[in-house]
Order: C-alpha cells, then sequence, then structure tokens
C-alpha cells in the first residue's frame, strides 16, 4: 500500500506576492502527522487482523476456535498424480502454485511429518494445480510437471515438482526445459509438449474446479476431506493426521489445530 502526499490545500502554506512557500513548523507539523497516519494504518491493517508482516497467520490471545468439525469434502482425486501407498489411510489433497512463495514455504516446511507418513505408508500425496492468474509463470510451471509425468509417471512427476520448488519457476519456459534435461528427460518429446499446451486444459480445469470446493488461495490442503488453508506449521499437519488415524473430530482456523 502505498501513500500519495499532495500539496495544495493538504499543506498550510504562507504566499508573499508570487513566490508560494511554507514555514518550517507547518512542514514539520505535517509531516509529523503523516507519519503517524501511516503507523495506524500499518497497524490497523498488519497487526489488529491476526497477519503478521511476513503472511503467517498468527493466533490472537484469547481467539476461539470453532467447536464444530471441519465439514468432510469428497475431492475428486481421479487420475492425479499420486505420492505414496495407493491403499494409505490418510490422503492428502494439496491446490499448489507454482509462483507462489507461501507453497514454497509450505514445500520447505510446512509437510516434514506429511512426508514421514508417507514412508511410513500411513498417508499418501496427491497433487491437484491451482495457477493464480496474476502468477506469469505458473501455468506453463504445471504444464511442465504434467509433462514430466507423461514420460516417467508420477515418479517423475514429483521429481519436477520438487524442482519447480527448490530451483524456481524464474524464466519460465526455458527454465523448465533445462529441468527435463537435469532429469534425464527425453527432451525433445518434453518440449513438444510444454509447447504445444497439451495439458493447458487440465491445468485450468483444476483451478476451476477448486474453486468449487472452497480453495480461495494457495496453498491449501485436504486431509481426508477437511480443509486447512496455508503454509500452516508442520504441527498443525501432525495433528490432524493423528486425529484422523485415531478416529477423532477435529477442526484447523488460522493454522490452530484442535479436537473436539
Amino acid at each position: 500500500m502505498q501513500t500519495e502526499l499532495k500539496g495544495g490545500s493538504n499543506m498550510e502554506t504562507e504566499q508573499k506576492s508570487d513566490t508560494i512557500t511554507i514555514s518550517k513548523n507547518s512542514l514539520w507539523k505535517y509531516s509529523t502527522f503523516v507519519l503517524l497516519g501511516i503507523i495506524i494504518l500499518g497497524v490497523a491493517f498488519y497487526v489488529l487482523p491476526g497477519k503478521s508482516t511476513t503472511g503467517n497467520v498468527i493466533q490472537q490471545p484469547g481467539q476461539n476456535l470453532p467447536t464444530e468439525p471441519t465439514a468432510k469434502v469428497q475431492v475428486d482425486i481421479d487420475g492425479d498424480p499420486v505420492k505414496g501407498e495407493a491403499s494409505a489411510d490418510i490422503t492428502i489433497v494439496e491446490f499448489s502454485d507454482y509462483e507462489c512463495p507461501f507453497c514454497a514455504r509450505a514445500f520447505a516446511q510446512s509437510l516434514t511429518s506429511v512426508n514421514q507418513y508417507i514412508e511410513d505408508g500411513k498417508a499418501k500425496l496427491i497433487l491437484k494445480d491451482y495457477p493464480l492468474p496474476f502468477h506469469s509463470q505458473a501455468q506453463k510451471a504445471a504444464e511442465a510437471a504434467h509433462c514430466a509425468r507423461k514420460q516417467g509417471g508420477d515418479a517423475k512427476y514429483y521429481e519436477m515438482h520438487d524442482l519447480l520448488f527448490t530451483s524456481g519457476v524464474e524464466g519460465g519456459v526455458a527454465t523448465f526445459k533445462e529441468y527435463a534435461q537435469q532429469l534425464n528427460l527425453n527432451t525433445a518429446q518434453f518440449n513438444s509438449c510444454l509447447d504445444s499446451g497439451e495439458f493447458e486444459d487440465e491445468v485450468k480445469a483444476d483451478l476451476q474446479y477448486g474453486s468449487t470446493i472452497g480453495v480461495q488461495g494457495t496453498p491449501a490442503f485436504f486431509v481426508n476431506g477437511r480443509l486447512i488453508s496455508g503454509a500452516c506449521p508442520d504441527s498443525t499437519f501432525k495433528q490432524a493426521m493423528d486425529a484422523e488415524l485415531n478416529g477423532d473430530e477435529w477442526t484447523v482456523a488460522n493454522c490452530n489445530f484442535a479436537k473436539l
């Protein structure tokens, strides 16, 4: 947010002959008012709503969590790439955007327990695309992962997925083609797939579908159908998975877990 300061009627002026001057006392006084206004607006927009300046949701003292369990959504996962055992008790569906900084944060910091439960055979992760329209590289990055999957199945999909998050999407299509070389894909086939937009409609369909089931931004996770929004701490996901394994009802609000 930018505050624009304009002269004229917003400042006290003294006019002498053909020259307009501003007294030092007036300038100091109004500069102080402007600075104070900026501070107040900053507090109002960034502190009071319960959001830190880094974008993480923070718990407010005395915050009341919902008393009802998060409603379950039957998420359509037919044909989507799977990481983990298909028979795992916990299904985690993630809607993600490869250019989203919070998705990158979730990849790096939020899913330690999820990955451990995948290794243990307790959980599986399924990716669906949610490329936000103001992220210019997100659509093609998602297509690149699907082009990798076309050649090497779900394993190559997640190798490309991981590379897109760890190395980034700067450079767009040219960069994604370099990643294909790093992953030892057939580059001619990959380039043709990416350039032709073979998976463009599939990626866009995920975006439209996500919006119909409650996804409003990225990242968004459904843990056995229950929504967790945002790059929440690893502990939030572990508590949710443990509750599912134990058959407990639970809810998450602003990344705060509660067993009901």
